[in-house]
């Protein structure tokens, strides 16, 4: 593609960084065709082909962001997809992360709009803030019918029950069981700490059972995705300075042989923290070494092994790929190989490609899109009739349980059940067998 940028304007290094990426597109299509507001609206501007005119419009014409520009890009889940199916290596992230910071710069949003967005970026990122909101929202579920729109999908998305915090997520170390192969700092995350503090337990169990000593270091807090989804850079850049601060001094007290991260959607983050801060002075270099030593909980466990594991009971499973991982990490086959390991019979649902419309706060501000797209995937799902469903990321749990009474689950969970963990609670009393709960 043809750019126009004039000499100042590439003086800026996120102009530069537009610029490569918006040469490398040949305009070929290939992308619409996994798109998943393209497949459910057929609108050539919520295509990712689609946004990138808009956004080279909106970049080489120094605009303003309109309604029109704006609509569109926020309608863009961040999935990802575009970037596998691309010939050409389009680093569409990068792109359109750029264009949500400049909208959110420039663009006046509606002030009850623009105050939810605020309000998601504090209380998402805070545990104690979010568990707060939850108990708010059990409160007021059974009066959910007379709210709509953004109010009544928060409403419905709020768990009908909530677990207490957990003592494994506070700073601390969890030696490894008998000789020790590996020493891992854990990303405990935010939301998923709230919502479901038994995949940190797990994931704990089964690293310290395999020979890790599991380090959850002082300071480490939200990844940063969540406000950098949403434009809002410099308090997504504070919360990685902060990780990256945390897990440099881990590093120089006991070295780190790799920071193992349990949700998808904060690995890609994480894993992009080189790039989020290489402009900044003190922190690029830092910050490229965190990202280095940065792995997705399966990663670290195919290179481990599973050793003896055995599925207690001889379950269907089947596996959602999460899209921040098949799609932003490129890791695809590692969870399914360690079910099977593992014992489990994987099933793989049809469009695993498209999202299932979490995509970080992208179910509470387009709720509409996200129910279409949850529906689609539990139909999806449900077609090959498992026994659990299994995900590697909170946000695809959460949603995807939003809409079937199938057991949704985190990978890990299986997996440390399967090496002498307890049953996921999920799946309900031994024995029953989940698909015939009461």
């Amino acid at each position: 593609m043809q750019t126009h940028f004039t000499p100042a304007q590439l003086e800026d290094p996120g102009i530069q960084v537009a610029d490569k990426i918006l040469r490398a597109c040949v305009h070929c299509g290939f992308c619409t065709a996994t798109c998943p507001t393209f497949v459910l609206l057929g609108d050539e501007r919520d295509s990712p082909r689609g946004r990138i005119y808009l956004i080279k419009e909106m970049l080489e014409q120094d605009l303003v962001p309109s309604a029109t520009e704006v609509t569109h890009i926020d309608r863009c889940l961040s999935c990802l997809s575009c970037m596998t199916t691309c010939p050409s290596g389009v680093h569409y992230m990068h792109l359109v992360d750029h264009a949500r910071a400049r909208i959110e710069e420039q663009y006046e949003r509606p002030a009850a709009e623009r105050w939810l967005r605020r309000l998601l970026a504090i209380l998402l990122v805070r545990p104690a803030l979010f568990r707060a909101a939850l108990v708010g929202a059990m409160l007021a579920w059974p009066l959910r019918k007379l709210f709509r729109g953004r109010l009544r999908a928060m409403l419905d998305l709020a768990p009908r029950r909530l677990p207490g915090p957990s003592a494994s997520d506070r700073p601390q170390s969890f030696p490894a069981q008998g000789r020790r192969r590996k020493r891992v700092a854990l990303l405990t995350g935010c939301a998923q700490r709230v919502l479901a503090p038994e995949i940190n337990e797990a994931t704990i169990r089964l690293l310290t059972r395999l020979g890790c000593e599991v380090v959850v270091s002082e300071g480490v807090g939200c990844c940063g995705a969540l406000p950098h989804h949403m434009g809002q850079e410099e308090p997504a850049f504070a919360l990685a300075r902060a990780n990256v601060e945390a897990w440099s001094r881990e590093i120089e007290r006991g070295g780190l042989d790799a920071i193992v991260i349990n949700a998808s959607g904060c690995g890609t983050t994480v894993k992009d923290y080189g790039f989020m801060l290489r402009l900044e002075p003190g922190w690029a270099e830092r910050a490229a070494k965190v990202s280095a030593i940065t792995r997705d909980v399966s990663e670290l466990l195919l290179e481990l092994g599973l050793g003896q594991a055995r599925a207690p009971e001889p379950l269907k499973v089947a596996y959602h790929a999460a899209c921040s991982l098949q799609h932003g990490q490129k890791i695809t086959a590692a969870p399914k190989q360690l079910l099977a390991e593992a014992g489990f019979t994987v099933l793989e649902p049809p469009e695993g490609h498209l999202c299932c419309g979490s995509a970080g706060t992208y179910n509470l501000l387009q709720p509409e899109l996200a129910g279409r797209l949850r529906d689609r995937k539990v139909a999806n799902i449900e077609r090959t009739a498992p026994d659990v469903v299994a995900a590697g990321n909170i946000g695809c749990i959460t949603q995807i349980a939003g809409g079937t009474a199938l057991p949704v689950v985190h990978t890990v969970e299986l997996l440390d059940w399967a090496t002498g963990g307890p049953r996921p609670g999920n799946l309900g009393p031994a024995g029953l067998g989940p698909r015939n709960q009461p």
